[in-house]
């Protein structure tokens, strides 16, 4: 499912993007998040599943966010914004889900996920990211279960589409598409993406302008 921007928005995207965009914080617990300021949209999904890859694909700074074949590497709530603008901060959480990691550790991250997810009033909305490849799990539902109690807007994003056949990537569509039907705080429409290429790039920058000019009426 999907719509198309207008080139007035995915320009506006382009821009917001092309700003200098650099790390400020990072957050290994709820009681060390910066103060709030502005709008902070956030990116979730399970580990490995390239939050930091579409972060950097989205500012055009390969070394911005970092990435790991490794799963588990992000353990803190990093987060990004453009010196001197407190207008819009980027968030990218922890991997829920498999981590090579500590069992104990791995639901401290969890818990840090669902806690930020339920409590930070400055949170305009959360894109999680799943995997084309395999479309939703358990460990996503879950954590729609906590977005949908704490009333946060939500919108999946699919990642590596790259890697899919056309056919096998309208299947996973229209089956995302379904499962968002049960879920009161999602946003219907699925983004389709791939940081390797580019492709979605421009329509995800264009859908957080549209967020940012909605949020300041």
């Amino acid at each position: 499912m999907s719509t198309e921007p207008d080139a007035a928005l995915i320009e506006q995207g382009r821009k917001l993007f092309a700003r200098d965009w650099q790390f400020i914080w990072a957050s290994p617990s709820i009681a060390t998040l910066p103060p709030m300021a502005g709008l902070e949209i956030a990116f979730a999904g399970r580990s490995n599943v390239g939050k930091s890859s579409l972060i950097n694909a989205l500012t055009g700074r390969n070394g911005l966010a970092r990435t790991s074949h490794t799963p588990g590497r992000t353990q803190e709530l990093i987060f990004f914004e453009v010196p001197g603008k407190s207008d819009l901060r980027l968030v990218d959480m922890p991997g829920y889900g498999y981590a090579k990691a500590p069992k104990s550790q791995v639901a401290s991250w969890t818990e840090l996920i669902h806690k930020f997810l339920l409590g930070r009033a400055s949170l305009a909305r959360v894109y999680v990211l799943v995997d084309a490849r395999h479309g939703l799990k358990d460990v996503d539902l879950d954590v729609l279960g906590t977005l949908d109690r704490s009333a946060v807007s939500y919108q999946i994003v699919l990642t590596k589409t790259d890697q899919v056949k056309a056919g096998e990537l309208k299947t996973v569509i229209a089956d995302t598409s379904a499962m968002l039907a049960k879920h009161p705080a999602a946003f219907p429409e699925v983004l389709v993406t791939s940081s390797r290429t580019g492709g979605g790039m421009p329509e995800l920058r264009a859908a957080m302008v549209r967020l940012i000019e909605e949020r300041r009426r």
